[in-house]
């Protein structure tokens, strides 16, 4: 209203409203959106004239390697690039040293990202054959983003492949479990298909039957035992073909890789640091995905941001770990299919702000509506740049994509109204907060 006085004026920017995109003004006050449009005073004012204010981004699948050696990662250096990237949260996955299954290792995460964190962070606990009928009660810690099951062997020793511990860890709990979905029989059956020092066999050994023979055997649990799933990274079209008719138990997730990236140039490229789990694909698998990206299948875009330090990486494959940094490079990489017409803003919108939201439960995330958080991922879509080593804050120092032209740029990110990242700047301090989800939160009394 005239005369209201605002901590924060976001003036002059194109924004991405649910129902609408419109040139208005953002007013901010105690950390939320306070009102769209209209008049009034504010403390500080940002011109976003020629910029677009999306929802802050939410990337629902990052790895930050902490507790762990550090050397690839830690919660502070993941963070700090996903704040540079346009991310304002993000979900952290469960295979750490040690790893994360049990409650005193959600605290001790909780505790290190006190402080240190620059984005809204949760955290997964991962289940495993001990912890699987107290998966109910692990999802319920505050700062979780529920259970994580690794059906195949990664990164890590979190490892859950037989179908009766698998059903005990769906029987325990009710909030939406995230898959890794690929089977570990066929992947120990198919070794011999690995070649010495030729990482393009990759995603020969672990074939496309290896992630659809899982992710068939998880919906069949999941409808045993009415536990709504999440599927991760899917690489095969077949596989999103199969969960298309099965949308009311199973969502699911494909990644900025393995829609960019095509065997055929990939491994002869980039060799080993296009190792990851699941693999790169053919042309045909990626032309697959964005056939069924088309059909509105994929529900979210999570980067499975996955680091290895360069020298793990250039070991000869198969010694190299899979795995490959991607949440700083997640929205720009999305905008770019967005201006070369792959699809729209507003479905990288619901896919990384309000799918999450909607899907996941979170409380005041994911949307520019009165109330909700004042979390604002704001872009030049028009900019063209190149993706630069200098750039990139991840400790472990690369990216698949360094040398890339890409048009669209995150140009700030702001959380609960304070600037955290502006021009590739990070002004202030680390700031970031556990996320909030309708499954464990309690509305504070008045």
């Amino acid at each position: 209203m005239p005369g209201t006085f605002y901590d924060l004026l976001l003036k002059n920017g194109t924004v991405v409203l649910p129902d609408q995109t419109v040139a208005t003004d953002l007013f901010v006050r105690d950390g939320r959106i306070a009102r769209i449009g209209g008049t009034g005073k504010a403390g500080r004012t940002i011109d976003c004239t020629g910029l677009t204010i999306l929802p802050g981004v939410i990337d629902t699948q990052v790895h930050f390697r902490e507790p762990g050696p550090g050397d690839a990662e830690d919660l502070e250096s993941g963070s700090r690039a996903a704040v540079l990237g346009g991310v304002t949260g993000v979900f952290e996955m469960p295979n750490t040293q040690p790893p994360t299954d049990t409650p005193e290792a959600v605290r001790n995460k909780l505790a290190r990202a006190h402080g240190r964190m620059w984005c809204e962070h949760a955290f997964y606990v991962g289940a495993t054959t001990d912890n699987a009928d107290r998966c109910g009660e692990l999802e319920k810690l505050p700062g979780t983003a529920g259970i994580k099951i690794f059906m195949g062997s990664s990164t890590g020793s979190l490892l859950v492949s037989d179908d009766r511990i698998l059903e005990r860890v769906l029987r325990s709990g009710s909030r939406r479990v995230a898959i890794h979905a690929e089977d570990e029989a066929r992947l120990h059956e198919r070794l011999s298909h690995r070649v010495e020092g030729d990482p393009s066999s990759h995603p020969v050994w672990r074939d496309e039957e290896t992630a659809m023979c899982a992710t068939r055997r998880i919906v069949r649990l999941a409808r045993r035992t009415g536990r709504r799933i999440h599927v991760l990274h899917v690489t095969t079209p077949a596989e999103l073909e199969f969960l298309s008719a099965n949308k009311d138990i199973a969502s699911c997730e494909v990644t900025p890789q393995h829609l960019t990236l095509a065997a055929e140039d990939a491994y002869p490229e980039l060799g080993t640091l296009a190792q990851m789990n699941p693999p790169i694909r053919n042309r045909a698998a990626r032309d697959g995905l964005w056939f069924w990206m088309g059909q509105g299948v994929p529900d979210i875009i999570g980067s499975d941001h996955a680091p290895h330090t360069r020298a793990a990486k250039e070991r000869a494959y198969p010694a190299s770990p899979s795995g490959m940094p991607g949440v700083q490079t997640l929205l720009p990489l999305m905008l770019d299919h967005v201006a070369h017409g792959r699809l729209t803003l507003r479905r990288v919108v619901d896919m990384t702000s309000a799918g999450p939201q909607r899907l996941f439960g979170l409380v005041r995330k994911g949307r520019i509506a009165v109330g909700y958080d004042a979390d604002f991922s704001i872009v030049d879509l028009n900019a063209q740049w190149e993706v630069r080593q200098d750039w990139l804050a991840s400790r472990c120092g690369w990216s698949p994509f360094v040398g890339r032209t890409l048009t669209g740029r995150p140009v700030g990110t702001i959380i609960r109204g304070h600037t955290v990242m502006w021009e590739g700047e990070l002004p202030g301090m680390a700031i970031g907060e556990p996320l909030r989800f309708e499954a464990t939160d309690r509305p504070q009394a008045t």
